[in-house]
């Protein structure tokens, strides 16, 4: 059995490559049921367990914490660990560290879907949060579009300049923006990867031709976007079942009456079997790609890990 740690699965998993392997692996038949939901400690730190398989090939099974509180105590908010099996004789294949796993894999669905979905002359990326996926994010849109501008935006302007640092140390420039509502309406491809609860981007700030995409919230409960974005926009999924269950934003803009489920115009793995399709109704069109992950999209990654790894 193979073990592989941070290190390992981050030099594994370059987003370029990962991308493309997330967009080809959708295309192989991978059963993944709905992401077991516990809350140990009976408050907003939750536990998920999240499986999928190939049959008579492969199957993995992720552990994953998510502790909204570990930002003040200087820890990720989100830990997993990730198992593979053999679909053949059932024995163990490889232990893998989750959380490296989640972050790359969140980060390189967002910027698939960006790919895809945002205007080809995108020239102003802005990431809103700074918790354990803000560097990913930017990393992994880099990846796939040429951008002139980075922003980074937190709630604590000292965190956003954290992040901005890191990114320089990667050779990446970045700028730390307190403005919030000059942030959102300058941006030409958004990315919010927060623990929001209440929504803290406003509808009405969000310019036409806008990308949006929305990883943070992955409850009901949750939001980072005013639901009466998602009336605005054309909306796409992570998956819809997934989405249908969990998606903050899509959920509440449904029980409000501002979109229909038929609304959601396409799932990545429709996304990427069909990249040259004019998804985009217009250049003038906001897209929202909504995120919550699902579990074949961590099968995929750890079998390239294993692959690549090897």
């Amino acid at each position: 059995m193979q073990f592989f740690d941070q290190s390992a699965v981050a030099r594994a998993l370059p987003y370029p490559a990962l991308i493309d392997a997330l967009a080809q692996g959708l295309q192989t038949p991978i059963e993944s049921p709905l992401r077991s939901h516990f809350e140990p400690n009976h408050d907003d730190s939750t536990v998920l367990i999240m499986p999928a398989w190939k049959s008579h090939e492969v199957m993995g099974v992720k552990l994953v914490s998510f502790w909204p509180d570990n930002g003040s105590r200087g820890k990720s908010t989100i830990a997993a660990v990730y198992v593979l099996m053999s679909c053949v004789d059932g024995s163990p294949l490889a232990v893998l560290d989750g959380t490296e796993l989640t972050q790359r894999r969140t980060a390189a669905v967002a910027a698939l879907g960006a790919r895809i979905l945002a205007r080809k002359d995108s020239k102003t990326l802005a990431v809103l949060g700074t918790g354990s996926l803000s560097v990913p994010m930017v990393l992994a849109h880099r990846s796939v579009m040429d951008f002139e501008r980075i922003e980074v935006w937190g709630r604590n302007p000292d965190k956003a300049r954290a992040v901005v640092d890191i990114l320089a140390r990667q050779g990446v420039v970045a700028h730390a923006n307190a403005d919030l509502q000059q942030v959102v309406s300058q941006a030409d491809v958004l990315c919010a990867c927060s623990a929001a609860v209440d929504p803290f981007i406003r509808s009405e700030w969000v310019q036409p031709g806008t990308h949006v995409g929305l990883v943070g919230a992955f409850t009901p409960a949750m939001a980072e976007a005013e639901p009466a974005l998602m009336a605005r926009s054309q909306v796409f999924a992570d998956s819809r079942e997934a989405i249908l269950q969990k998606g903050g934003e899509v959920l509440q803009a449904i029980q409000q009456g501002l979109m229909a489920h038929s609304d959601i115009q396409g799932e990545i793995a429709e996304l990427a079997a069909n990249p040259e399709r004019a998804w985009r109704s217009s250049a003038e069109s906001i897209t929202v790609f909504k995120s919550v992950g699902f579990a074949a999209l961590d099968l995929i990654a750890a079998q390239s890990v294993v692959h690549n790894g090897a």
